[in-house]
Formats: C-alpha cells, structure tokens, sequence
C-alpha cells in the first residue's frame, strides 16, 4: 500500500469511528457535536493530520470557493477512502463529506447525527482534496 493510501485509510477510519456524533451546527468537538465540516476536521485530526479549514465559510449560501485548498491537504479527484468531498447538494447549499470504501461519513442535519451513507453520494462532487504528502504524519 503507498503511503498516500495508508493516510487516506487513516482518515477513513477516523471518519467511520465519528458514525453516532450527534449534529451541532458550527460543532468542532465531536463530544458535543459536529456539522459536515466539523466531520472532516475530526476524521482529518483523529487520523493524525493537522488540517486547517477557514471558518468563513457559508455553505448554505454556496460561498464556500471550490478553488480554496484546506491547508495540508491537496487537490484530487475524490474517489479514494479517506478524499475530503465537497458536494453540491442543490444550487445554493453545498455539503463537505468524507470518502471510505463502501461511501460517504458526514453529518446528517435531518437526522441529527454523523452516518455513513452507502455507495456513491447522490450529489454531485465539486472539489475534493486528500492529505498532502508533506503534511502527513506516522
């Protein structure tokens, strides 16, 4: 396994131990909750990656610039377990999501909690990006 896939499994795995989390809008710290972004952040923390996303983001008015790259991540093309997607789940509201091998983990409002949703997501992928080599740790 190349190392880069050793770091996407980490991340994977990470994401699929946050499945149960309840939602909390803004939330950072999966022991009170965590939104979609705050998915990602943890799955990317837990899995050893320090990971840093803006925090003006405004996914619910689609501001959110596909071209930023979280800092210690890189740009792909988001089909590898542990790939940090951003998705457009209608024309004015996008959604962050983590790839693992059999779907999506992200956090659900409606049901208010992190699932993991089977098979390929239902929205179409507008960025994604995967650890960078350099940022990567043990």
């Amino acid at each position: 396994m190349r190392v880069a896939d050793e770091a996407g499994a980490r991340v994977a795995e990470s994401a699929r131990a946050l499945v149960g989390v309840r939602f909390r809008a803004q939330g950072r710290d999966p022991a009170l909750g965590l939104d979609c972004v705050g998915v990602a952040v943890a799955a990317l923390h837990g899995a050893g990656v320090e990971a840093a996303v803006r925090r003006d983001y405004a996914l619910r008015s689609a501001r959110w610039d596909a071209r930023d790259v979280p800092a210690g991540l890189t740009r792909c093309d988001g089909d590898a377990p542990g790939d940090v997607l951003l998705l457009r789940v209608d024309p004015t509201q996008l959604h962050v999501a983590v790839r693992t091998a059999d779907g999506i983990v992200h956090a659900d409002m409606g049901l208010r909690r992190v699932v993991e949703r089977p098979g390929v997501p239902d929205w179409p992928i507008v960025a994604a990006w995967r650890v960078a080599e350099r940022d990567r740790r043990g």
